[in-house]
């Protein structure tokens, strides 16, 4: 099991990655524990072992890192990504961070993301076309998580740039490449800059939230994160909070466009909308491969895991598994997908996943009731691939 010559799956091949789900589902069937010695990970495909490795952060251990290029034991608990972070240091940062989002400022959130969603969808109206990604998908999401943060209007241009950059795949050697690696430190370099203006003029947004925020200590007493901390969690805030929700609603253009009925009962309908997001998400997960390090031997379908061992969660596998989901290879938006691991599950669900459904929603509420059909220019989309995140980068469509 694990070591059959015609099944082969790594997250760096941009060929599987295209089409990952036959391989996928071969996982699942024929290695459920899949070794990859090139690489030197495990990975594990099907739902209920998805599942229940995120509901175990004790025995798979983020804090030698998520990212299979990255991980490593010096990785272990890095300053302010909480992504990076294990129990019980996990629990206690991410309920700082929770306090950050008030609902306050969530409540605000819809009339605002409804705003920004008329800003640049009204002036394609009664066009012939455009790029539903780059003037649009990716837009949103940048300018709503910036302006919680808040980046000004004229360094938001320059923040979305810098997060692309982040996600540059240098062939042959993945993320950790100079180009990204300079786009981090440039990203990073800006945000303490902001910080440090935060401690100076406090304001009403989450940078000032940071500085401010207090993490309780062992015995009496508190202390303000460090500079390193909260640099760490705007830097994750504000490249996840785009990254994903951007390569949700890349995929959104696309499925929808394959499927001209369904799309048409949503523009009819949009009380249906939100399970579509669901569906959506269940269908093409916007970061399919999350990675884990054992802190333990492991025992898994007849094998033993060894200890300090990298397992990668295959979630974007999870969501086809026909164990859980009947006929899972169809798209359908009156499916019940509330049990999905998109959000990966457990301790470490995702943090934005209020503010990613959120966005999801109206951007295809805005969306449908401006444009109620369009197909896609496929000769001229352009895919993203990383070892963990999975979709487009340009979506033209026409209209």
């Amino acid at each position: 099991m694990g070591d059959r010559e015609d099944l082969y799956w790594d997250p760096f091949d941009p060929d599987i990655d295209s089409e990952p789900y036959e391989t996928w589902r071969r996982l699942r069937d024929e290695a459920p524990l899949y070794r990859n010695d090139r690489y030197d990970f495990w990975a594990l495909s099907r739902y209920e072992d998805v599942n229940a490795a995120h509901r175990d952060p004790r025995t798979f251990l983020s804090g030698r890192g998520t990212v299979l290029e990255l991980m490593g034991a010096e990785l272990d608990q890095v300053a302010g990504m909480i992504i990076f972070m294990d129990p019980p240091r996990h629990e206690t940062m991410r309920a700082l961070v929770s306090r950050a989002f008030t609902p306050r400022r969530m409540a605000v959130l819809e009339d605002r993301i409804r705003d920004v969603c008329r800003h640049y969808l009204d002036p394609q109206v009664g066009g012939s076309g455009f790029d539903y990604l780059q003037e649009f998908g990716a837009q949103l999401p940048s300018r709503i998580i910036s302006s919680l943060l808040g980046v000004s209007e004229a360094d938001r241009p320059r923040v979305l740039e810098l997060i692309d950059t982040i996600f540059y795949i240098e062939p042959g050697v993945g993320m950790v490449n100079d180009v990204s690696l300079r786009a981090q430190f440039e990203l990073m370099g800006y945000i303490q800059d902001e910080l440090e203006d935060r401690r100076r003029n406090p304001r009403d947004d989450l940078l000032t939230g940071l500085v401010q925020a207090e993490l309780a200590q062992d015995g009496d007493g508190s202390r303000r994160l460090t500079n390193e901390e909260a640099g760490g969690f705007a830097n994750l805030l504000v490249s996840a909070g785009t990254e994903t929700v951007a390569r949700l609603l890349g995929w959104t253009a696309v499925v929808l466009a394959a499927n001209p009925d369904q799309r048409s009962e949503l523009a009819a309908d949009p009380s249906l909308i939100p399970r579509a997001v669901e569906e959506l998400l269940r269908y093409e997960a916007p970061s399919p491969v999350q990675g884990r390090w054992t802190s333990r031997d492991v025992e898994l379908h007849g094998q033993v895991v060894p200890r300090d061992s990298k397992v990668l969660l295959l979630t974007g596998s999870a969501g086809r598994d026909e164990r859980v989901y009947p006929d899972p290879e169809r798209f359908d938006i009156h499916r019940r997908t509330d049990q999905h691991v998109s959000f990966g599950t457990g301790p470490h669900f995702c943090l934005g996943a209020a503010l990613a459904r959120l966005e999801g929603r109206i951007a295809l509420e805005e969306t449908l009731a401006r444009f109620p059909q369009w197909e896609v220019d496929h000769e001229r989309a352009e895919r993203l691939h990383t070892s963990t995140v999975r979709g487009y980068k340009r979506v033209p469509i026409v209209l």
